[in-house]
């Protein structure tokens, strides 16, 4: 006698997740299989070298795509007479060229440095098509998570469990709980989707969401561009959860519609006759839900050392005994020790030094254009010393430059740099400087998070802009009266 398959109501998760479980065992761990593994250079070395010395292969290297990003200097890569200039960070070097030999000794697809398509993985992955609707996504990194934009199940790995998947396609899992964000009206003028999900880390603090997978929904995702969308999800994370979704629609397959990995003619066909399925059913129950409401979400800035010490650009820096928490007012006070900041101060009088556009969260076409939008006629401020502007990868440093974004760039004084992480994180030449702040619109604010001693304000791309052109933390709604 054959079972009749469960025809209850289902949320996203629910669905994607039972369409990839192999076998459940008793203690409730499932096997799940793993459709698509985007490879970097810093978590894949020791994933290789454990393969060769138990002489496996890579299970489905069709299955996996492997780009540097992390370690690559974001100056140029390539010198007059052609050739790659040498990095110089013995370490960075070591890890860059293990993972360009290793991809193709294991047959994987691997994008090189100088490449017009290398670029940030989670940037690459939904711009090449990598990234589709439904797929289960893992990285050695935790901001996987933004590949939740088109719909997909993404999320980081460790080195371990990155030479599993390598291994055989798949990784044993519990299955998280399921959170609903609901966001109700329309955000107000000068909100981005930046501000949008630091508000709601604010909300929900950076432990909210743990052990759940976050579904966002209502108008306010459904009318984002899926740039914006690959935003929110990707700071997730930030709020403790697994992963981040949103449904994917007519706006995911515009998107995804010929890209070069994405499935072609027929296959398409059918691919989006799926993805049309992928929705939370009517009557579907999540273990929790979190309402929104849009018109309390402003422009909005990190204050301390965690993205949820958030407040409106309008607003001050909190005092320690704010907080009910002892906890909290202990982790508040550390904080601000360390960002060099008094309890009242106006958000507004915080002054920077240095300004970060870039990162997997704010690296889009989407996200320079908005960039360039404040800063077109306009110069950055005597007291900015460093600006960048870095591109999520070599397409969209090509597309910036055919709309003469860079132009802008280098005429406001900042300077216009080649695809990937930089100064996100201290992991390469791109390093804010001990005691100075910085205006980012990367994802973490962590103690030294963009290198020893630095002091990262994080901000939406157009936020970043205006204080480039101010000196301070400002409202980008002044910079348009």
């Amino acid at each position: 006698m054959t079972s009749r398959p469960d025809t209850s109501p289902q949320t996203l998760y629910e669905k994607i997740w039972n369409a990839h479980v192999v076998e459940t065992r008793d203690d409730g761990t499932s096997l799940i299989f793993i459709d698509r593994h985007l490879v970097h250079e810093v978590t894949s070395p020791q994933a290789f070298e454990a393969l060769r010395l138990a002489g496996r292969k890579v299970r489905r290297p069709d299955l996996t795509l492997a780009v540097p990003d992390h370690n690559l200097p974001t100056t140029p890569r390539i010198d007059a007479a052609g050739n790659k200039i040498p990095i110089t960070d013995p370490e960075s070097a070591a890890q860059l060229e293990a993972l360009e030999a290793n991809a193709p000794a294991f047959g994987i697809r691997y994008i090189d440095a100088t490449a017009a398509e290398q670029g940030i993985v989670h940037v690459v992955g939904p711009e090449q098509g990598f990234s589709l609707p439904g797929t289960t996504i893992v990285c050695g990194d935790s901001h996987t998570a933004a590949h939740g934009g088109v719909g997909a199940l993404a999320f980081g790995i460790g080195t371990s469990e990155v030479e599993h998947v390598l291994a055989t396609q798949t990784l044993l899992l519990k299955q998280s709980k399921s959170m609903e964000i609901a966001v109700t009206g329309a955000l107000g003028p000068g909100v981005t989707s930046k501000d949008l999900v630091l508000h709601i880390i604010g909300v929900l603090g950076t432990a909210g969401g743990t052990g759940h997978v976050i579904e966002y929904r209502g108008e306010v995702f459904e009318q984002m561009s899926v740039e914006s969308r690959l935003t929110v999800c990707n700071m997730s994370i930030e709020a403790g959860a697994r992963a981040g979704l949103i449904a994917p629609d007519e706006t995911t397959f515009a998107y995804l519609k010929n890209r070069p990995m994405a499935p072609q003619g027929s296959d398409w066909d059918k691919a989006v006759e799926y993805w049309r399925s992928l929705h939370t059913d009517p009557g579907a129950r999540f273990d929790t839900s979190v309402q929104i409401d849009a018109a309390d979400v402003q422009p909005t800035v990190t204050w301390g050392t965690s993205p949820e010490d958030v407040v409106p650009i309008g607003g001050k820096v909190p005092a320690p005994s704010s907080f009910t928490d002892p906890s909290k007012q202990d982790a508040a006070q550390k904080s601000l020790d360390y960002m060099g900041l008094t309890p009242g101060q106006k958000m507004t009088d915080v002054e920077v030094q240095n300004i970060f556009i870039g990162s997997c969260t704010n690296s889009r076409i989407e996200d320079l254009r908005a960039a360039a939008d404040v800063l077109r006629g306009k110069r950055k401020a005597d007291n900015v010393k460093w600006a960048i502007v870095v591109p999520g990868s070599g397409l969209v440093k090509q597309m910036a430059e055919e709309e003469g974004l860079d132009k802008v760039f280098i005429e406001a004084g900042l300077e216009w740099r080649e695809p990937g992480c930089s100064a996100c994180l201290g992991m390469n030449p791109d390093k804010v400087p001990s005691g100075e702040r910085c205006a980012s619109t990367s994802n973490r604010n962590f103690v030294g998070r963009q290198g020893p001693g630095s002091r990262t304000h994080l901000m939406s791309p157009a936020m970043a802009a205006a204080a480039a052109v101010t000196g301070r933390l400002t409202d980008i709604r002044e910079m348009a009266k």
